[in-house]
């Protein structure tokens, strides 16, 4: 494969068969000029130009160190989580941390109103993101506050193998954090985040409204619903507001059968106030 363009010193464009490829890797260009050959051990990703003009517009924009920083936080990712991620993955988080470090150096801080809901829907993709912040403190020497950890964690969970699109991603965090604040008003309780039965209701919240998008039954037997209606009543009753503010703000009908199983998470929760 011989150079047509050169990007940066880890980024070139090469001719590869009769197709323009954006080859990525770590000191590709050095001592390289056009028309030179590419030592194809240096190359550790190829994108066709053609469906990556983004991709190519983006590198010769933003600081070399930028996309560098993402590479390695996507590799610690895909090792961790022992999966390849979808290749868009260097565009979109490439380009959403270059932005941050931005508006971080200029004092800017962002703030992300789902930092708590993202910790506990998605740990290990938010465990990522805590490794990526350390990793550019000790590389770029820039601090970075924890709600980059979430909007990170956000970008890897998007482009594994069916995690869904980013905006539905988001929008469906922000309900369940609706679902939750409905809980605590109605029950007028407090409680900590790091509270095990607060962690599984989130839990089950979120598979909840995947069910529910999927048209996934989560099957109750009529005799056992009405046992923890009867029991459980104030319980219930708080599952009630739920279903009544999902279906008043966001057009979701809760199915019964998950009224009953809210209702146990709520009832558990309640146990240790």
């Amino acid at each position: 494969m011989r150079i047509t363009k050169i990007l940066n010193n880890n980024a070139v464009i090469v001719m590869d068969g009769d197709q323009e490829k954006i080859a990525i890797g770590a000191g590709v260009a050095f001592e390289k000029k056009k028309k030179d050959i590419v030592n194809p051990d240096r190359i550790e990703k190829l994108f066709v130009v053609k469906e990556n003009e983004k991709l190519q517009e983006l590198i010769v924009r933003i600081p070399e160190e930028h996309l560098i920083i993402s590479e390695e936080i996507i590799d610690f990712a895909e090792k961790q989580l022992n999966t390849k991620l979808n290749e868009h993955i260097l565009l979109a988080l490439t380009d959403h941390l270059s932005f941050a470090i931005e508006r971080e150096q200029k004092g800017i801080h962002l703030k992300n109103k789902l930092l708590q809901e993202i910790k506990i829907m998605y740990r290990q993709e938010f465990d990522i993101g805590v490794w990526a912040l350390h990793h550019m403190k000790e590389k770029l020497n820039v601090d970075m506050p924890i709600d980059e950890a979430a909007f990170i964690a956000l970008h890897i969970h998007t482009m594994k193998i069916q995690g869904g699109d980013l905006h539905e991603t988001v929008r469906q965090t922000a309900i369940v954090k609706d679902m939750m604040e409905t809980i605590k008003i109605d029950l007028d309780i407090t409680i900590a985040t790091d509270d095990l039965a607060y962690e599984r209701l989130m839990t089950h919240l979120r598979f909840a409204l995947n069910r529910i998008y999927h048209y996934e039954v989560h099957s109750m037997d009529e005799e056992m619903l009405f046992m923890i209606k009867r029991k459980f009543k104030r319980s219930y009753q708080c599952s009630e507001r739920v279903a009544k503010m999902l279906s008043t703000s966001h057009g979701i009908q809760l199915p019964s059968e998950e009224l009953g199983y809210i209702t146990l998470h709520i009832e558990r929760l309640k146990k240790y106030q």
